[in-house]
């Protein structure tokens, strides 16, 4: 018996068979060429062209001369930090309302279903549409927010036309139309938390908001870090709602690096926009 043993334990083990997928290669063909044509493609364009002085029919190699210019340029870098900024400001504002919103809509309170619908709406709207929208509202003279605060004594600002507060103006319309897309993430997170644990912790005589700073907390960090990243993600990329709000003024006080490339092309200085966008997309 140990004989068997040992040559048992001594025999190499058979290797274990590779599993095959069950579609041909070709069939990854189609979305291959789509990723190329559509990614591929126009991001070594775009180094290519960062890398020289162009114009719609010819182009010189002139090397790293548009980064230096890109990092010369006052309005330029005035828009990356712009970009920069307007992420945080909108990703943080959206993972601490989300959440707070979560949890208020995960409770029992009444009408909680119609709430959802009413938080998760503005995604489903135009971003243009909200952006004219809110231009109307945020007017200094006569816009609906500041009649509204002039009724108890309080004199509105000018939203859009103050210089230090139009990028904060517009990332608190961002704000407003993402916070629901935030606030599902968190929901399904927090449905996904067995009972078993607030339970526990019921019974350990937590108090709520001890049970939500231990338990639902911790636990939604995969909903935490999907909210972060895709608002994050969102913020860098925002040009829509800048644009139809304020064109990234006044100035250049709420330009972002998106409006900024947008403005190059406008003007003809294509040498200026494509390392932008280079840098953007990399």
């Amino acid at each position: 018996m140990a004989v068997m043993t040992e040559t048992a334990a001594a025999a190499p083990m058979a290797p274990t068979p590779k599993r095959r997928s069950p579609y041909p290669g070709w069939f990854f063909l189609p979305a291959a060429i789509i990723y190329g044509v559509l990614f591929l493609l126009p991001t070594f364009a775009s180094l290519y062209f960062s890398l020289t002085r162009w114009t719609l029919f010819n182009s010189t190699f002139i090397g790293l001369d548009n980064f230096a210019q890109f990092l010369r340029e006052p309005f330029l870098v005035k828009g990356l930090i712009n970009t920069v900024l307007y992420a945080v400001i909108t990703s943080g504002l959206k993972v601490v309302l989300g959440l707070m919103l979560a949890v208020l809509l995960t409770s029992q309170i009444a009408a909680r279903g119609y709430l959802r619908s009413v938080v998760f709406f503005p995604v489903l709207v135009s971003t243009v549409g909200v952006g004219i929208t809110f231009t109307i509202l945020m007017h200094p003279t006569q816009g609906m927010i500041n009649e509204a605060l002039a009724m108890i004594g309080i004199k509105g600002p000018g939203w859009l036309v103050n210089p230090s507060l139009a990028l904060f103006s517009v990332a608190l319309v961002d704000v407003w139309k993402g916070v629901g897309l935030a606030t599902v993430i968190y929901i399904a997170g927090i449905v996904a938390i067995p009972k078993d644990y607030y339970e526990a912790a019921r019974i350990d005589g937590s108090t709520k908001f001890q049970s939500f700073l231990y338990v639902t907390l911790p636990l939604c960090r995969p909903a935490t870090v999907t909210v972060i990243l895709l608002s994050f993600i969102g913020g860098l990329r925002t040009f829509d709602l800048i644009w139809a709000m304020t064109r990234g003024g006044p100035g250049f006080a709420s330009d972002t690096i998106a409006s900024v490339i947008y403005k190059q092309y406008q003007a003809g200085f294509m040498a200026s926009a494509p390392p932008a966008t280079w840098c953007c997309s990399s």
